[in-house]
């Protein structure tokens, strides 16, 4: 049983000048803020009963921390490590489910999940998860990826991400592409209203109704689009798309085009009509790198936004839908802001790749 009388705590200039210290800073956590003052109230030679009074706290509390300082000082008024259960799971455990993740597959599956490989190695499945997690392996998610064979990849990225974060004087930088085969599709039964608990329901099935193909402009600088729908997407509708550019950009500037290495933008027609509107300068993103065309970006919301989620009868409602979407982007256009520089880009490409070929070897 602690004695009744109170320890006398008779403090260094050092230890003052912590213990003021910890009380003083706003990141120290308030209990050893607490246990600071207590021991500081007590060097000042009150009682147990006079800090508990001072401080808001019960007398005991006062008592305790006074002889945790008076036995190992400083280092006594942190925290001592917690009790709890022991490992089990040794570190050669650990390593063999790493291992059997990362080298092997199930006889029955592509890929492990937590039951499989807790009855492979004999866990349970929950430490398989906390294994899993620690070392952030996700069995269960595949991403895709495709690294351009453009033998002018390293060029091209160079020129088109110049243009993005250094676009020429008196001139219009529009990113260009099409959307091609957009369906009208109409839902088999009417969707369902959201309601409290409930989210909005559809049927999965639907009726198709024809495809709209659309050609689409983005001007970088101020993020307004030139729209075009086609029933098709060939050369002549790219033509067309073309001659509704050049009389939306004034006159007076020239025309640069990002777009990708579709045959419908190199055809004959299209080098003819080039030839004879000089002030059109063609940038072409690497094969495999339509990430690299900010149009894309746009088509993104179009998607999300409007064509997704919506329901269209026919080919004519489709198309007015998009024109009105369009009309709507262009009261409050938004542009997209490109921020990495192609010595990033390309730096970020050779650290991938290094990783994979590591990997495999």
């Amino acid at each position: 049983m602690p004695s009744s009388v109170p320890v006398a705590i008779e403090l260094s200039a050092n230890e003052r000048e912590q213990l003021e210290a910890w009380t003083r800073r706003r990141t120290s956590a308030q209990a050893l803020a607490l246990r600071s003052r207590i021991v500081l109230a007590a060097a000042e030679g009150l009682n147990n009963t006079e800090i508990a009074t001072r401080l808001g706290v019960h007398r005991n509390v006062a008592g305790k921390w006074r002889r945790r300082f008076a036995e190992h000082r400083l280092d006594g008024l942190t925290d001592e490590p917690r009790p709890g259960q022991p490992r089990k799971i040794t570190d050669a455990k650990v390593e063999e489910v790493i291992v059997k993740t990362l080298e092997t597959t199930p006889k029955d599956a592509t890929h492990w999940s937590t039951r499989s490989m807790a009855k492979e190695v004999g866990l349970n499945q929950s430490a398989v998860h906390r294994i899993w997690k620690a070392f952030g392996l996700q069995p269960h998610r595949q991403e895709t990826w495709k690294l351009s064979k453009d033998p002018l990849f390293v060029a091209k990225v160079r020129d088109v991400v110049g243009l993005y974060l250094n676009p020429p004087e008196r001139a219009v930088v529009l990113c260009v592409d099409e959307k091609s085969q957009i369906q009208a599709l109409d839902r088999t039964a009417p969707i369902l209203p959201m309601l409290p608990g409930t989210p909005q329901r559809a049927t999965h099935d639907y009726k198709r109704s024809g495809t709209s193909s659309l050609y689409a402009a983005l001007d970088i600088a101020t993020g307004r689009v030139i729209g075009a729908l086609h029933s098709r997407h060939r050369a002549i509708e790219f033509k067309k798309f073309l001659q509704t550019i050049d009389r939306e950009v004034p006159a007076e500037l020239d025309v640069h085009l990002v777009l990708d290495n579709s045959s419908t933008h190199k055809t004959p027609a299209i080098k003819n009509w080039l030839a004879a509107h000089p002030r059109f300068v063609l940038h072409f993103t690497p094969t495999s790198s339509s990430w690299l065309n900010l149009v894309e970006r746009w088509f993104a919301e179009l998607t999300a936004k409007k064509l997704r989620r919506g329901t269209h009868r026919s080919v004519r409602q489709l198309n007015a839908d998009i024109r009105a979407w369009i009309e709507t982007w262009n009261d409050e256009p938004k542009p997209f802001v490109w921020t990495k520089t192609a010595d990033q880009i390309l730096a970020s490409i050779a650290r991938y790749c290094t990783r994979i070929n590591e990997s495999r070897h």
